[in-house]
């Protein structure tokens, strides 16, 4: 006879206790083990095999303690608690696999009392090959979950932000500093200015940095699909939905960072839901009443002016003030050019490198072009230009002319006309011929109008100086 119900003072069981000792001396003589939890959970009931079979494992006594403290992934607490059967599962004890059926029991007035776990077959050679199948599977998802988690981590440093002038050297100080705090991070600036990038960065510094970095761009998400890639939803939400439910970028990110780009883009329903994310740490996924709480950090960017929004209606004043904890401003292009030769450098050695070959080298003359252009893409337009210069390229050097052939026709008649900050409409041959004669102006200036030193400083020939300054009107 198992261990009786008379071990054990629960009232569910006394008023059929001879019934179901009866009932329970069948399942004991038809099954490998079994035994039955109340509501709580704790062991209320255990066939003798059972008690064998966790000797065996050096757990003794288990009446009257709590499931898991017997069988640490037991699911029959789910069952009593969901009062929903698992008719048929499989379940590691110790070493050994196990054929498992679980059922939640009720009372003659139909209200569940507790949950019931029988141990069907532990024949491991007939089990084997779902056996297999099982590690087989679990394994392939072990490796997928390591790739996946990898592919979430920080890719950038702040060595990857690419720059010498003040405004970048006081920009990364800045961001270093942010990376120490907890606080929200809002990073402002145009489209193309490295904004992600840095956002990569603050996490990698931070003490989040072994955690996910999980971003998600607003302005790429439609409307209709954003809150459920924000928050995720339960199974059955909408029409349409995932029929497993789907997890939100808000799960994913737990302990790490989650980017938000662009987000002057984000809807104003969605923004008083992220308010409450700020706020209270918690958030309810689509179609549930269940409450998560959350432990991540927020990173938003956007391109957009959000004073502006904010006082047009179009973004929430509270989020606004929310976000912007620290505010840092990513210059454009534009106004960092002396950073333009050593971008160009970084770019084309990082083309050239999955190519196996050397890099390009660029002229003083293409150079100019590229300070004289206003680059409204930012350092992103840049790159894609020195993309397609490098397949149009005759030399291995970079010459003015390739890069002017790159540039996009409207790019030159509007980008470099629009006035911006005070610039003016200028043809793009004067703008060169400028910059050249400013060039040999100061060359000849350094070297006290000597020609020959000069040309060096230039790294052009003497001769070919000599036709320069003949061409210019600067006087030899």
């Amino acid at each position: 006879m198992p261990q009786s119900l008379n071990n054990f003072d629960d009232h569910a069981f006394e008023y059929r206790k001879q019934g179901m000792e009866a009932l329970l001396d069948v399942f004991d003589d038809t099954c490998e083990s079994s035994l039955a939890i109340d509501k709580k959970g704790k062991i209320i009931w255990i066939s003798d095999q059972y008690v064998t079979r966790l000797n065996k494992l050096k757990i003794e006594k288990p009446l009257g303690k709590m499931i898991e403290e017997v069988v640490p992934n037991s699911l029959l607490r789910q069952v009593a608690e969901t009062e929903k059967p698992i008719l048929l599962d499989i379940m590691r004890l110790g070493k050994e696999w196990t054929l498992t059926t679980r059922v939640p029991l009720f009372d003659e007035d139909g209200k569940c009392f507790g949950a019931m776990g029988f141990i069907l077959m532990n024949n491991t050679e007939t089990l084997k090959p779902l056996i297999t199948k099982i590690e087989r599977l679990q394994n392939e998802l072990s490796t997928t979950q390591r790739k996946l988690a990898s592919t979430r981590q920080s890719k950038y440093t702040f060595s990857n932000f690419v720059g010498k002038s003040k405004s970048v050297r006081e920009l990364k100080l800045h961001a270093h500093k942010a990376a120490l705090i907890e606080s929200p991070v809002l990073l402002l600036g145009e489209t193309g200015t490295g904004k992600e990038l840095l956002a990569h960065a603050i996490h990698g510094a931070s003490m989040r940095g072994n955690g996910p970095f999980v971003s998600l761009n607003v302005a790429a998400i439609p409307e209709n699909l954003l809150e459920t890639e924000f928050f995720g939803s339960v199974a059955g939400a909408y029409t349409g939905a995932d029929k497993k439910g789907r997890e939100g970028k808000l799960v994913l990110a737990a302990g790490g960072t989650l980017f938000l780009d662009e987000i002057g883009d984000m809807p104003l329903q969605v923004q008083s839901k992220l308010l409450r994310v700020l706020q209270e740490k918690e958030f309810e996924p689509v179609g549930s009443n269940k409450v998560i709480k959350t432990d991540l950090r927020i990173v938003a960017a956007t391109s957009r002016d959000l004073p502006k929004m904010v006082h047009d209606g179009d973004f929430r004043a509270d989020l606004y003030y929310r976000l912007n904890v620290v505010p840092l401003n990513v210059p454009p292009l534009r106004k960092r050019l002396e950073d333009i030769p050593i971008l160009c450098s970084t770019i084309l050695e990082k083309i050239a490198l999955p190519l196996g070959m050397d890099p390009f080298d660029m002229s003083d003359d293409a150079l100019s072009i590229c300070a004289a252009y206003n680059w409204p893409g930012n350092v992103r337009e840049l790159h894609n230009v020195l993309e397609r210069v490098t397949t149009m390229a005759t030399t291995h050097e970079i010459t003015a002319k390739d890069v002017t052939a790159a540039l996009p026709i409207e790019g030159i008649s509007s980008n470099i006309a629009t006035p911006i900050a005070g610039s003016f409409v200028r043809p793009l041959d004067d703008i060169i011929q400028e910059a050249e004669r400013k060039a040999i102006e100061d060359a000849l200036l350094l070297t006290g109008n000597n020609k020959a030193k000069a040309s060096t400083l230039l790294k052009i020939s003497r001769g070919r100086l000599y036709d320069k300054m003949k061409s210019l009107g600067i006087a030899h």
